[in-house]
């Protein structure tokens, strides 16, 4: 059985979120994780991914004046 990290949670979720205390504790965690983005799906963007968007959006460009090497 996992442990819920509930200072954690407390501060996402008031703080965080905006939550009064009455709404944070009739969330279900599983309707709290939701709403803090916890398991979204979305994988953290790799080196690939990065050098993908550096080459198609270059910081800056040869011959625009904008080359400070």
């Amino acid at each position: 059985m996992s442990r819920f990290d509930w200072p954690g949670l407390m501060r996402a979720g008031m703080r965080g979120l905006g939550l009064t205390p009455d709404d944070f504790w009739a969330l279900t965690p599983a309707e709290l994780h939701l709403l803090i983005g916890k398991d979204s799906g979305a994988s953290p963007m790799r080196r690939d991914g990065l050098d993908a968007l550096m080459a198609a959006y270059p910081d800056r460009t040869k011959g625009t004046g904008d080359d400070r090497d």
